[in-house]
């Protein structure tokens, strides 16, 4: 998992925990737990701003309404719908797409342009008046000591000025009532997401037959993992691991420039199981844990702990985290599970050793208290 997963995780696991919060919080509270999360959110959203940075727009001007996408996105997050940052980044494209449509077609002129375009007005209709015909753009170039390329480009930007209104009456039309945008059709839905299905077209043919075929079965053909289980003869977890891992590419693919390689299901190593080894000491179990600690993993982290509290006869229980790269909000329930056990109990309950990452995804989902450096 590289950095950019491990960022994703730590970001879905603070908007879980600013969720499940907000609804107990004052008003002051919550403002100031949603402004940390759009503080921790803001890169994430200049870089999909960034994507953009070539179409002529000012990189500031993008930010700003990425910015806003990240607002809406914290304010409408429902965790039952899916990740934060999945419902983040197709909020915020969806604010840069209506930034496009609202400010750069056929109005929004480069200041250099306008000034350009200003210029061969005037150029124009001095020498329309000295030739006593409308002069050519060889004509315009010559006297302003500019290039044919430049003034053409000048002259086309100059219609961005004064754009025909879509509720002007049309020239040459007997009827002055008809108006421009009675001769356009009504928005459509599906064209606005031409780019996205013809991306996600691309994506799934790269995608082995079989776990194609299971996308189909599961999202349009409605059937259920049992019932794909029992087509290809397979577990209905096994179903539930390859739909968790063909979708986790194909969101990591939609938001890139360019997809990772597939890697492929392989039997054994996917999800990849947590290594858990437990050691008991003067009344104190220590339980190292080895792997990433996620969706699929956290229910055996859970398990074991549960587990050992119930069966085990000690007074503290420590959990060594040092070879953990990863954890997300599943995980941290799962600690959490095992602290409510070992207060039950009357157990000391720590948290140790924490990489970077993790040690941050712990502290933003509450859990600095137990931990220890």
């Amino acid at each position: 998992m590289d950095h950019n997963d491990a960022y994703r995780a730590m970001l879905d696991a603070a908007a879980l925990r600013y969720a499940e919060r907000a609804g107990h919080l004052s008003p002051s509270q919550r403002a100031a737990e949603a402004e940390e999360l759009a503080r921790l959110a803001l890169p994430f959203v200049h870089v999909l701003a960034r994507r953009y940075r070539e179409r002529g727009e000012p990189v500031e001007d993008l930010q700003q309404s990425g910015s806003l996408g990240l607002m809406l996105a914290i304010a409408r997050f429902d965790p039952g719908r899916g990740s934060f940052s999945a419902y983040l980044a197709a909020t915020v494209l969806g604010e840069l797409k209506r930034h496009f449509r609202d400010r750069t077609w056929g109005v929004h002129v480069p200041r250099q342009l306008q000034e350009l375009s200003q210029e061969v007005r005037q150029c124009a209709a001095t020498l329309r008046q000295r030739l006593a015909r409308e002069p050519s753009e060889a004509e315009l170039a010559r006297e302003m000591g500019a290039s044919v390329v430049d003034v053409r480009q000048a002259r086309q930007s100059s219609l961005g000025y004064r754009p025909a209104s879509y509720d002007a009456p049309l020239r040459g039309r007997d009827d002055s009532s008809v108006t421009l945008a009675d001769q356009m059709g009504k928005p459509d839905a599906q064209l606005e997401t031409v780019d996205e299905r013809v991306t996600l077209q691309r994506l799934l043919a790269q995608l082995p037959p079989r776990e194609r075929q299971i996308l189909t079965l599961r999202f349009y053909g409605n059937k259920t993992q049992s019932e794909i289980a029992q087509r290809y003869g397979i577990s209905q977890m096994h179903v539930s691991r390859l739909l968790t891992q063909t979708l986790s590419w194909l969101r990591v693919a939609m938001l890139t420039d360019e997809p990772p390689a597939w890697r492929g299901y392989q039997p054994g190593g996917w999800p990849p199981a947590l290594r858990l080894r437990g050691q008991l000491r003067d009344g104190v179990l220590r339980l190292r844990v080895e792997g990433e600690v996620d969706h699929d993993t956290a229910g055996q982290l859970r398990h074991t702990l549960l587990e050992s509290v119930g069966r085990v006869a000690a007074r503290r229980l420590e959990v060594d985290l040092s070879r953990v790269p990863l954890i997300d909000a599943a995980g941290v329930a799962a600690l959490l599970a095992g602290y409510e056990a070992s207060r039950a109990a009357g157990w000391t309950y720590r948290i140790l050793g924490s990489p970077p990452l993790v040690a941050r995804v712990l502290r933003l989902s509450g859990l600095a208290p137990l931990m220890r450096d």
